[in-house]
C-alpha cells in the first residue's frame, strides 16, 4: 500500500452488516438475524470491528500514511440497528486508533423505524454531525414493492427529530422508477422530502440486481421491468422539483442545498482514499484497492486471530485509474480538468459539446479549463463517458 498521496482526502467507511429483513431490491452485504446463526452478533462485531481498526491503524502508519480521517460514514445495512450506545462504541473505536482531523463530517445511516429523539440526541453528544435516512418513497404501494418495512410517514418525522437534536446535516434516500410507481407517487414523494426540512436528497434509479427477489419477479414476470423513458422523465421532474426549492445537483445522483454536501462521497469520486472497516468492506489506498471477507463471523474470526480480514486486492494501473476518475470525475457538477483527458477524444468531445451535453468551463487562476456534464447530459452520463473512454487512443 506504499504511495499513497498523505494530501488526498482520507476517510474512513464502516459498513454494519445487518438488517432486521431484507428488502425486496438490495444486494448488499447484509444479514438478517435468521442468516447469521452463531457468532455472529452486534457485540462480537463490534469487538472485532475494534481489532481491525487497531490493526489498520498500524498498518498504515508503517507505510507513512496514517493521518487523522476528515470523514466517516457509518452505512450498512442497517447501522441504527447497533442503536446509539453501539454506534458511539463504533465512533469511539474510530476516533481512538485512527484519530479525527478538526471539523471532521461523521456521517450514519439510519432506518427511521430504529430512531428516536433520544437516538438522536445521543449521536450528537458522541460527535456525529450528519444523518442519512433511508426513505425511498412516501408511497404506500411503492414500498410493498420494495418490501421496505417502515410506515410512509416515519421518515419525515426522524428528519425533523433529528433536526430538532442539532443535525445541521440531514439526507433523505428516495429511489424512482419502481414498477407500479406512479408520476403522483414521486410528487407526494418529492412533497414529503421537502416538508422535511433537510439539507441533501440522493434519488437513484432503480436497478434490479441480479439474485435479488425482486429480480426474480420480473425475470418471472411478476413484475415489470423499470422502463429507461420513465426512468428520464422522473428524473426530470426531481430534478425541476429540487432545484426550484432551493437544492442544486453536485453530483448526478445528488442534491444539496449550499454547504450541504457530503464530504464523505466527494472524496469517493475525486479518487481519494479511504479505509473500508467491516465485513465485506472495500478500501483504497494510493491505487490499491482490497475488499475484507463477507461474512461476519469469518470477519470476526480473522481479527480475533489478530489479521487484518482482508481476503483480496488489486493495485490498478495507470489505464485503471484514468478510467476511474474519468467515471467519477464526469458524474459531478465541476467535471475534470482537461489534463485529466488523453489523445483520442477531441472530435467526440467536441461532437456531445455541439450538441449540448457537454461543456467547457473556465479552471480559474491559471488552471486547465475544466470538461463538465450539462443538465441535458446528465441523462447520458453513462454513454457519453463509455464513448471517450472507447475513444481514447
Amino acid at each position: 500500500m506504499t504511495g499513497a498521496d498523505p494530501a488526498a482526502p482520507f476517510g474512513v467507511y464502516v459498513h454494519v452488516p445487518f438488517c432486521a429483513s431484507r428488502c425486496g431490491y438490495c444486494d448488499f452485504n447484509t444479514y438478517t438475524p435468521g442468516e447469521l446463526g452463531t457468532g455472529a452478533d452486534p457485540e462480537s462485531y463490534l469487538a472485532a470491528l475494534d481489532i481491525e481498526l487497531r490493526l489498520a491503524a498500524r498498518r498504515m502508519d508503517g507505510d507513512g500514511m496514517l493521518r487523522p480521517a476528515q470523514t466517516v460514514f457509518v452505512g450498512g445495512g442497517t447501522p441504527s440497528m447497533l442503536g446509539a450506545e453501539g454506534l458511539t462504541r463504533l465512533l469511539g473505536s474510530v476516533r481512538e486508533h485512527i484519530g479525527l482531523a478538526p471539523g471532521a463530517e461523521v456521517t450514519t445511516e439510519s432506518n427511521p423505524e430504529s430512531t428516536s429523539p433520544e437516538f438522536f440526541d445521543r449521536l450528537r453528544t458522541a460527535g456525529f454531525t450528519r444523518v442519512s435516512l433511508g426513505m425511498q418513497s412516501a408511497a404506500g404501494n411503492v414500498l410493498a414493492v420494495l418490501e421496505r418495512r417502515h410506515t410512509p410517514g416515519r421518515p419525515v418525522a426522524a428528519a425533523r427529530e433529528a433536526r430538532a437534536a442539532g443535525f445541521g446535516h440531514v439526507n433523505l434516500d428516495m429511489i424512482y422508477g419502481t414498477p407500479t410507481e406512479t408520476d403522483d407517487d414521486v410528487r407526494a414523494t418529492l412533497d414529503a422530502i421537502l416538508s422535511a426540512d433537510v439539507d441533501h436528497v440522493s434519488a437513484y434509479s432503480l436497478i434490479v440486481e441480479d439474485g435479488t427477489a425482486m429480480a426474480r419477479k420480473v425475470n418471472k414476470g411478476l413484475l415489470p421491468a423499470p422502463d429507461e423513458d420513465v426512468l428520464a422523465d422522473r428524473y426530470q421532474l426531481i430534478d425541476d422539483a429540487l432545484r426550484g426549492a432551493g437544492f442544486d445537483w453536485y453530483e448526478v445522483s445528488n442534491w444539496a442545498r449550499p454547504g450541504g454536501e457530503c464530504r464523505h462521497n466527494i472524496g469517493y469520486w475525486r479518487d481519494g482514499d479511504w479505509w473500508g472497516a467491516g465485513p465485506g468492506a472495500h478500501s483504497h489506498l494510493g491505487g490499491v484497492r482490497f475488499f475484507n471477507v463477507k461474512h461476519p463471523r469469518t470477519y470476526a474470526a480473522a481479527c480475533a486471530r489478530g489479521e487484518l480480514p482482508v481476503k483480496d486486492s488489486e493495485r490498478l494501473s495507470d489505464a485503471d485509474r484514468h478510467t476511474e476518475k474519468l467515471m467519477l470525475g464526469l458524474r459531478l457538477r465541476d467535471g475534470i480538468g482537461e489534463t485529466d483527458l488523453r489523445p483520442g477524444s477531441e472530435r467526440v468531445i467536441a461532437g456531445y459539446v455541439d450538441s449540448g451535453l457537454l461543456r467547457w468551463s473556465d479552471g480559474g487562476a491559471g488552471a486547465p479549463r475544466r470538461l463538465a456534464l450539462t443538465d441535458p447530459g446528465r441523462l447520458l452520463a453513462d454513454g457519453i463517458i463509455a464513448d471517450i473512454l472507447v475513444a481514447e487512443d
